[in-house]
């Protein structure tokens, strides 16, 4: 079989969510009307320079724990930096907790989340093609994850872009801790971002916990135009 256009894993050696299978089922169908096929899989052993070489972009799905091996870290590494791209979806930001490079790549860490509630998510980035179709300020129900740092704030591997951070991080959209009880970062708690290594690209959302999440058409939209971005 050749090798897909977006590969969509979804390992988990942690907490599983529930909403993966409509997280996936939407990600293929959202891929497909990109023009781009998809495949599904939570096999570690995809991830291999040959594999991965024809991949337009990966997508971890609320992956959770250490999820690959040592052979398809140095792989998906090397197939990031040559210019790869990577949408990390909700509980990836819990994915590889071993891994300086993944930990790096994201900025932060995963520091749990209160429970789930609804709030509101400030827009800041409307000129990026999954903030573009969302309002300025986003009715949602979410998990309000919260991070161990700023993903803007300290050094991190590749180059900036225009109007990033120093680290390159550009976030695109905050949570509106005065909406919902349990966050822990203030005024700026930074949701969604997108950043650039070396070549390739990396998007991240820390949305997407409910299986009716990935039925909403605004959420679609979102990880629509991440997707549209990454393979650009």
């Amino acid at each position: 079989m050749p090798t897909a256009d977006v590969l969509i894993y979804t390992r988990t050696a942690g907490y599983r969510h529930d909403s993966i299978p409509d997280g996936a089922t939407a990600l293929t169908e959202l891929a497909r009307d990109l023009g781009r096929a998809a495949e599904v899989t939570e096999d570690p052993g995809v991830f291999t320079p040959d594999r991965l070489a024809g991949c337009a972009a990966v997508v971890l799905l609320s992956t959770t724990g250490n999820v690959l091996t040592p052979e398809g870290r140095s792989a998906f590494e090397a197939y990031l930096r040559g210019g790869g791209a990577l949408l990390a979806v909700h509980a990836a930001a819990n994915a590889e907790p071993d891994w300086p490079f993944y930990g790096e790549l994201l900025g932060t860490r995963f520091d749990g989340h209160p429970e789930i509630q609804p709030g509101v998510v400030l827009v800041d980035g409307h000129d990026h093609p999954a903030t573009a179709p969302l309002p300025a300020r986003w009715a949602w129900t979410d998990e309000w994850y919260n991070f161990t740092s700023d993903p803007r704030g300290t050094d991190r591997p590749g180059t900036g872009s225009p109007g990033a951070s120093e680290s390159g991080v550009r976030v695109l959209a905050r949570a509106d801790e005065s909406t919902y009880r349990g966050g822990t970062h203030g005024d700026d708690h930074p949701l969604v971002w997108c950043r650039e290594i070396d070549r390739g690209r990396m998007f991240f959302t820390a949305l997407g916990h409910a299986s009716e999440t990935y039925r909403d058409p605004a959420f679609r939209a979102h990880l629509s135009g991440a997707l549209s971005w990454l393979t650009s």
